[in-house]
């Protein structure tokens, strides 16, 4: 007890010395100068002043998580759905070839699908999802990372592939994930991780037709058990049948790009750098692509503030008018 009182009376004493330090260091030093010749070690000094109250530090902020699909502030308040794609590459199967799995989930419907194909390319993409909004409906939003598949080459500018002119052909937003950025494919990773547990690794499969034949008993498995909450969904528009899919078609609707500025709060979209605010340096930025306007539009995003997207820029932006090339 007489050292426990020693050490809150020099926690008292150092908050007015001239260092300013007063912590379980300083006191276990200013307990050496004394000629206490066995000090309490520093985290038995924290634990004496924790349990005296003499601590005054601020405990960690935890904040709660944004709303699902925060950067899109119709999706963050359920009034439209949002379809999340992804490929899951390299799938050896034992004695025969390797294998890759578009997979697709929405977001607050959760229906699933997964394609096991032995190539994916971008004609094969357009099948599966032509296939999967045929079924269930048209989402408001399709969102994909940056990969050549889905956002087409990356070093033509103004580039907008098969995936994109799809989805605007369906009238549905196509949005980009930031490249190198945590969190946003959260819910098709998941689902990704989910299916390689529960399918590729439990079973040995002979074949492609074997992996086929158990991915679709599985995906209808998954289908049942989130009938649920796909019914309390926002609505799904249907697909317009019959459908022709006109590549060449001049280009019509909004795409959205989710991106970070540079340290000059500068950024790069479509083969182009945009000034977006100097104090927006390293920041999330949604940009919206509206090609119908022919302008550009970029609201700032904060995960701690996710209601606040403020208009930090607008760009005139001239729609490409050269023909798709296949």
């Amino acid at each position: 007890m007489r050292l426990e009182r020693q050490v809150l009376t020099l926690r008292r004493a150092l908050k007015h010395s001239l260092l300013g330090e007063w912590g379980a260091a300083a006191i276990r030093a200013e307990l050496l100068d004394s000629g206490v010749r066995q000090p309490p070690s520093v985290r038995t000094i924290g634990r004496i002043l924790a349990r005296h109250g003499a601590l005054d530090g601020r405990g960690r902020i935890r904040r709660p998580p944004p709303p699902r699909g925060w950067y899109l502030p119709e999706v963050a308040a359920g009034a439209a759905e949002l379809d999340s794609f992804d490929v899951i590459e390299d799938l050896k199967i034992a004695s025969g070839p390797r294998v890759s799995v578009l997979t697709g989930i929405a977001l607050h419907g959760r229906q699933a699908d997964a394609w096991p194909e032995l190539t994916i390319n971008a004609r094969g993409v357009i099948e599966r999802l032509l296939q999967r909004f045929a079924a269930l409906g048209c989402p408001r939003y399709a969102q994909f990372d940056n990969g050549n598949i889905f956002q087409g080459p990356h070093h033509k500018p103004d580039s907008f592939a098969r995936v994109t002119r799809l989805c605007l052909a369906l009238e549905i937003i196509p949005v980009f994930a930031p490249p190198r950025e945590p969190g946003f494919q959260n819910l098709i990773e998941h689902f990704n991780g989910l299916y390689q547990a529960k399918v590729w690794q439990r079973f040995q499969f002979p074949s492609l037709h074997h992996l086929r034949r158990h991915s679709a008993r599985y995906i209808a498995a998954h289908r049942e058990r989130s009938a649920r909450r796909a019914e309390a969904a926002p609505p799904r528009r249907h697909s317009p049948q019959p459908f022709q899919f006109d590549l060449r078609a001049p280009l019509r609707g909004r795409v959205i790009f989710l991106r970070r500025t540079d340290a000059g709060g500068w950024l790069r979209l479509l083969g182009h750098r945009f000034p977006i605010e100097p104090l927006w340096a390293y920041r999330l930025v949604r940009c919206e692509v509206d090609l119908s306007s022919q302008r550009i539009e970029c609201f700032g995003l904060r995960r701690r503030d996710p209601t606040d997207q403020p208009l930090l820029a607008s760009f005139a932006y001239r729609t490409p008018q050269r023909k798709f090339c296949d």
